[in-house]
């Protein structure tokens, strides 16, 4: 995937900030950025641009085969 350089001004204050949580993450400053960008962009979206699968997988439900399933499923109307 291409990259592009986004320049973004910031206060001393906030770099100053920015500076130390990467420092202790061991992380640079652009890769502590991209990682925060990213998490809001994830929040902000919405379930219709997460994965379907992924939100389905993070409910933890059975998982087996499907035929060993319904076999289940029929064993227990009896």
């Amino acid at each position: 995937m291409p990259s592009y350089r986004l320049q973004v001004l910031i206060p001393t204050s906030l770099d100053r900030r920015l500076r130390r949580v990467a420092e202790r993450a061991q992380v640079s400053r652009g890769a502590w950025v991209r990682s925060a960008i990213r998490e809001k962009l994830e929040r902000e979206a919405g379930p219709a641009i997460r994965d379907p699968l992924a939100e389905l997988e993070k409910l933890n439900g059975p998982t087996t085969d499907i035929c060993a399933m319904i076999s289940e499923i029929e064993a227990g109307r009896s």
